[in-house]
């Protein structure tokens, strides 16, 4: 084995084909492996072990933050640094603060959402070994991978290569670092 090997990667043509392997390879006790397609196929992430994600709480504690800091910054400029009695209202009119409040909780959750994701997802990333395997292009037109990591626990190459022709990948290939 190449002291520089990523992983083995097998090509299907048909997302079925890509779902069933992810899910075989997965009852084989391989867990550090990733699917790459140019389309959402269902069940695969569960078929890898993709079960949560961190992106709800994320967005949630955006929120909390939004609707904290719009809050605090209506009352301190109407109630500490600027105080105006306007038609007789006391200076922490609450009522008067939901709008501006709703609308900053919306935006910070927003950001926080897509930051959150693209940190998480480890983006943008300018380079991944899978890269480097030439008919990985066609990950984005039309057909599907499964890429098994070499630093996996139970990872033998020989193995992973009879693995995905057992699957019937139409193409098995080696990924260099």
């Amino acid at each position: 084995m190449s002291e520089n090997l990523y992983g083995i990667m097998g090509e299907f043509a048909q997302p079925e084909q890509l779902r069933h392997a992810a899910r075989v390879a997965y009852n084989a006790g391989y867990r550090k492996m990733d699917a790459y397609s140019p389309y959402a196929v269902e069940g695969v992430a569960e078929a890898i072990g993709f079960r949560k994600t961190r992106v709800p709480l994320i967005v949630l504690l955006g929120g909390i933050a939004g609707a904290i800091t719009a809050y605090a910054m209506q009352w301190y400029s109407d109630v500490v640094d600027y105080p105006l009695n306007v038609g007789g209202r006391p200076p922490h009119s609450w009522p008067a603060f939901i709008p501006i409040t709703f609308e900053l909780t919306v935006l910070f959750a927003a950001i926080a959402g897509v930051l959150g994701m693209l940190f998480l997802n480890g983006l943008p990333r300018p380079y991944h070994p899978v890269f480097n395997a030439p008919e990985f292009k066609l990950a984005s037109q039309t057909r599907f991978f499964l890429c098994i990591e070499a630093d996996d626990h139970v990872f033998d190459a020989n193995e992973v290569r009879e693995f995905f022709h057992s699957l019937g990948a139409e193409k098995v290939l080696e990924v260099e670092q």
